[in-house]
């Protein structure tokens, strides 16, 4: 059974989406010739990509470490707030969280997964007691001792071969 992406999408846009999400910075035409079309046809799907929402944002993926956030922690957080207006304000409240890099909302034990950026043991310290001030009922924190693996590449194309 087709999975309903590939019913809306045709080959040549998985082929322009997985090359843009492996390196937003190439260029229309460089784009056009490895998927065989006219640059302007290639900018008019990349657009219409765009418009429909496929493509959330280009952006640059910064190196951490260069820039002094050596301390990255894994934070699963729970809550005893079930009021939606007050769970709409936790989120947001978590969202505003610059330190936040990724907040997943969850089933099972834990209600919220957070990924955290810090520079040092003292800011994880000071974000654990923003999360504190805001209704959390329980906090485990985990330290990411080293990155195995970190990638923001959908398989998309594996799944959208003939």
């Amino acid at each position: 059974m087709e999975s309903i992406v590939s019913k809306i999408l045709d080959d040549l846009d998985i082929k322009i989406l997985d090359i843009l999400q492996k390196g937003a910075q190439i260029s229309n035409s460089e784009i056009a010739k490895r998927v065989n079309l006219s640059p302007p046809a290639t900018h008019a799907r990349i657009k219409r990509l765009e418009n429909e929402g496929y493509i959330n944002q280009h952006v640059a993926i910064l190196n951490q470490e260069k820039l002094g956030f050596d301390l990255l922690s894994i934070i699963f957080i729970s809550t005893n707030i079930h009021q939606s207006e007050k769970l709409k304000c936790l989120e947001e409240a978590l969202k505003s969280m610059p330190e936040v890099l990724e907040c997943h909302c969850l089933t099972g034990e834990y209600d919220y997964l957070l990924k955290v950026a810090n520079k040092n043991r003292r800011e994880l310290e000071n974000f654990i007691r923003k999360l504190n001030k805001l209704g959390i009922t329980r906090i485990q924190t985990s330290l990411v001792l080293r990155e195995i693996k970190y990638s923001t590449v959908l398989p998309i194309s594996q799944n959208h071969q003939n």
